[in-house]
């Protein structure tokens, strides 16, 4: 069996945020439109993948909660929706662009693990996607011991 991979997904908590995902236990993680993001989803998660939960554009960003990948990946059902802010004119039902997994909520951090507080250690963060300057991806892969780094500051408070 293949090791178990974790990622970092983001969402801006006025959009939808870990207290949202934790009212309604599940979602589908739809309006991804990077092709590297959408790659990660359709082709490297797995479900039961462990999600470190990133609140972003906000006054403190940074991991505030654990999620699950929740489902293999389907079409993202809002490519087709004519009204929608992520519809895709050239995204057909036959040969969909953009696909999705549901993520399950797991557990929410008693204090946001700040991005700031990341960049202060980030000598013990090795190479992480997250802290390269002009990151944007929504979704991204995240190295077991970035992983455990993260868990060790939120038992310890975060910020």
């Amino acid at each position: 069996m293949p090791a178990m991979k974790h990622w970092l997904m983001k969402s801006e908590p006025d959009e939808f945020s870990i207290d949202a995902l934790e009212r309604v236990g599940t979602e589908p993680w739809s309006g991804v439109r990077n092709y590297q993001a959408r790659n990660y989803m359709l082709k490297d998660m797995k479900v039961g993948d462990p999600i470190l939960f990133y609140h972003s554009n906000c006054a403190v960003p940074g991991v505030v909660g654990i999620a699950r990948v929740a489902s293999e990946p389907y079409p993202d059902p809002t490519q087709f929706e004519r009204g929608s802010d992520y519809h895709d004119p050239k995204s057909k039902p036959e040969e969909p662009r953009w696909w999705l997994v549901d993520v399950g909520f797991e557990r929410k951090f008693a204090g946001t693990v700040s991005l700031e507080a990341m960049k202060a250690e980030a000598e013990k963060f090795g190479d992480f996607a997250l802290l390269r300057r002009g990151n944007r991806l929504s979704v991204m892969p995240v190295g077991a011991a970035q992983y455990k780094r993260i868990l060790s500051m939120a038992k310890a408070g975060g910020q």
